[in-house]
């Protein structure tokens, strides 16, 4: 058979400061009329509020660094010159630069025997820089195979994609189809991808530099 002990409330005794201190507690919850176990809850409770202050704040330690963060980003963003970014502000004249890059790389890289001298003559106006002296050395190679195989090469942009734009200056990343038929065999399609660098001058874009990747 087992016994069990009985649960007293502890002795008060009077050792000091500390201990009128608890005795003071004691004697006020008793005046207050209501029995032990009820005061022992209301003591937890006083226990718990300090975590409650921490949590609080740590919480507002937290937010503090979130808005840090966001000041940090935001200062980065306008020094590293993204709020100059036209592409990401101007979507008309992001949509503009797209139209004539695509323009522009669709009549440079499409050509018939027949067409082939009037496309090197557009491209004199096209392109510039790098861009063009690359043409220029291609097309001498071009020139006379596209006679001999009687070569057709028709070029489709899929995408033009501004990446950075400024009033006289853009970098595009281009998707585009090319298709070559030779006479007597079947057409040859290849796919290509070009970062694209356009300048503007007085009255339009000129491509000054393209980079297959």
């Amino acid at each position: 058979m087992s016994t069990s002990r009985p649960v007293t409330e502890p002795d008060v005794h009077d050792n000091g400061d500390d201990n009128d201190e608890g005795t003071g507690d004691v004697d006020a919850a008793a005046d207050d009329g209501r029995p032990p176990s009820r005061r022992g809850r209301r003591r937890r409770r006083r226990g718990r509020l300090p975590s409650a202050r921490i949590v609080v704040a740590a919480l507002l330690a937290l937010t503090l660094l979130a808005g840090v963060g966001l000041f940090v980003r935001a200062a980065q963003l306008e020094d590293s010159g993204a709020t100059g970014n036209l592409a990401l502000a101007d979507a008309d004249a992001t949509d503009a630069v797209a139209g004539e890059v695509t323009d522009i790389l669709r009549t440079v890289f499409s050509y018939t025997p027949e067409t082939i001298e009037e496309t090197e003559r557009r491209a004199g106006e096209l392109l510039a820089g790098p861009a063009a002296e690359e043409y220029s050395e291609l097309m001498a190679e071009v020139r006379d195979l596209a006679a001999d195989q009687q070569l057709t090469l028709t070029t489709t942009v899929v995408r033009a994609g501004v990446r950075d734009l400024t009033e006289d200056r853009a970098h595009l990343l281009v998707f585009l189809d090319q298709v070559a038929e030779r006479a007597g065999e079947d057409p040859t399609t290849t796919a290509a991808q070009l970062s694209v660098t356009a300048q503007r001058g007085e009255d339009r874009w000129q491509v000054t530099e393209i980079t297959s990747r």
